[in-house]
């Protein structure tokens, strides 16, 4: 099978293209070597992914036959992927929560309109 596919279908890309995109700026590779998008996986092959900063590792246990629910996808990898590697995810997401906390961002159109509406409240005294 296809590496750019194999990734799509254990749910590592949202879409096959983006995959291809991801395989071809050289962000995979299959046994440490760089792989294309063509290159074929077979069960047993120990597969890198550059991801978001991290690498993650994983072996493939068994071919899949298309698409699959996130929880099925045990069945097909093995997550190998180091705990350095972890422990810097792990890092980079408390970093990011304590800047802004989730659900804090720009304000909606409501939340603009409010505040609008209170300053022009205030500019009439």
């Amino acid at each position: 099978m296809r590496i750019d596919k194999f990734l799509w279908y254990v749910r590592y890309f949202k879409t096959r293209s983006i995959a291809t995109d991801e395989v071809k700026k050289n962000r995979v590779w299959v046994n440490d070597e760089l792989a294309k998008p063509a290159k074929e996986v077979l069960v047993g092959d120990l597969v890198k992914v550059r991801k978001d900063q991290i690498i993650y590792t994983f072996e493939v246990l068994q071919m899949p036959k298309s698409r699959m629910g996130a929880k099925l996808v045990s069945l097909y990898i093995k997550d190998r992927t180091d705990k350095e590697q972890k422990d810097l995810l792990e890092l980079r997401r408390s970093s990011q929560n304590y800047y802004r906390s989730k659900g804090e961002g720009r304000p909606t159109k409501r939340d603009r309109r409010d505040l609008d509406d209170f300053m022009t409240y205030f500019d009439e005294f």
